[in-house]
C-alpha cells in the first residue's frame, strides 16, 4: 500500500526523518512530496529542498521524492494513494491536523490520515526554529542532517 507524506520541508529535519522511516515500515511506498504554497515565503527554493530530502532518504529503499503545486487531494488520485502521513509533535498540532484530514475526506472519501507521533526527542522541533536558531549562531547539527546544516548556514551567511 502506498502513502504520502507531504510537507514544506523548509528544510527537512531530524523528526521528519523519524516518521519517514517509521512510515516506510507500514508502508510499500513511501511518498515524500514537497508541496508548495504560494502563500508561504520559503527559504529554500523547490529544487534545494528536493535535493536535500533526495540526499537524507537515499538509503531508504521505498521512499519516492517527488513535489506538487497544487491540491494535495489530486495528487492522490493522480498517482491512486489512499493514506496520507502526518507527524504530530504535541497536542497543539492535533487540532489543525484534524482539522485537514477531516477537509481531505470530505474531498476524498476514500482517503485515510494516519497520524504518527514523533519521538519524543524531536518533539519540539520545528523547521521554523531550526531556521530561526541557525540564524543566532545556535547549533542545530542534533536537529538536522549534517548536509542540512551546511546549506543553511551557508543560505544565512548570503543574507
Amino acid at each position: 500500500m502506498k502513502a504520502i507524506y507531504p510537507g514544506s520541508f523548509d528544510p527537512i529535519t531530524y523528526g521528519h526523518l523519524d516518521i519517514i522511516k517509521r512510515a516506510t515500515k507500514i508502508f510499500s511506498e513511501v511518498f515524500v512530496v514537497v508541496m508548495e504554497n504560494k502563500r508561504k515565503k520559503y527559504t529554500f527554493s523547490l529544487d534545494e529542498r528536493i535535493e536535500m530530502i533526495k540526499e537524507c532518504t537515499k538509503d531508504i529503499k521505498n521512499v519516492k521524492v517527488d513535489y506538487y503545486k497544487g491540491l494535495l487531494i489530486d495528487y492522490l488520485k493522480n498517482h491512486k494513494i489512499d493514506v496520507i502521513i502526518r507527524g504530530l509533535r504535541a497536542v497543539t498540532d492535533f487540532e489543525y491536523e484534524l482539522q485537514m484530514a477531516m477537509a481531505n475526506k470530505e474531498m476524498c472519501p476514500t482517503v485515510d490520515t494516519v497520524f504518527l507521533m514523533t519521538d519524543k526527542k524531536y518533539s519540539f522541533i520545528s523547521s521554523s526554529l531550526v531556521k530561526e536558531v541557525a540564524f543566532f549562531g545556535g547549533n542545530i547539527s542534533t536537529w538536522v542532517p549534517h548536509n542540512v546544516e551546511r546549506k543553511l548556514l551557508r543560505k544565512i551567511k548570503e543574507v
